[in-house]
């Protein structure tokens, strides 16, 4: 079985406040997009929220769970421990909401190619990774959960036994490895839509 993560809770400082998991580009919202995506690949969808109030804002989507942090203040740390406390799937997909581009057909690939190892992360290089736009095997996910000392991603995926596929495997189905783009901030969404 596979799970879709999505995580829905940051502060979005930079984004000046705004959700942006309901940023609009080309009429649609991000979350919508990404939902387009992950939908026909994974077997359920989970939303990680701050807290139960901003769960109420995903009511009118079909198909998805929604849970909040149990460990609140840590980060994507936190939401990515809720969303696999919660996940029924042996192999999960973690993604941030600020991605509206993310391609279906690279993350049936990372599903595909997670036999044997405990993730698997898109990478630009030795020091840049995508561990929001990847997949993980959730029992390494909770193992490592458990007792972890440290908040961040990259710790998380040192610790693990990880296969890292460099990004540009993935041109063939995305030359411009859009799936890749996360917009954080007004200005962005703003050049993306003149685009």
């Amino acid at each position: 079985m596979r799970t879709a993560i999505i995580l829905v809770g940051g502060e979005a400082k930079r984004a000046e406040g705004r959700e942006k998991y309901f940023f609009l580009h080309e009429g649609k919202t991000f979350l919508s997009r990404l939902l387009d995506s992950l939908v026909p690949v994974v077997d359920e969808v989970i939303l990680v929220a701050r807290n139960p109030e901003q769960c109420i804002r995903f009511k009118d989507y079909e198909n998805i769970f929604c849970v909040t942090d149990i460990r609140t203040g840590i980060g994507p740390i936190g939401g990515i421990h809720a969303g696999v406390l919660a996940a029924k799937g042996e192999n999960v997909f973690i993604s941030g909401c600020d991605m509206p581009f993310v391609c279906r057909e690279i993350v049936n690939q990372l599903f595909s190619r997670i036999n044997g190892y405990d993730a698997i992360i898109p990478a630009w290089n030795d020091e840049k990774f995508e561990p929001l736009h990847a997949v993980y095997k959730r029992d390494a996910l909770l193992q490592y959960l458990v007792s972890h000392e440290s908040l961040s991603l990259r710790a998380m995926i040192r610790s693990l036994y990880t296969y890292y596929i460099n990004v540009d495997e993935f041109r063939k189905v995305d030359p411009n490895l859009r799936t890749f783009m996360n917009i954080n901030k007004v200005e962005d969404l703003s050049t993306l839509n003149k685009l």
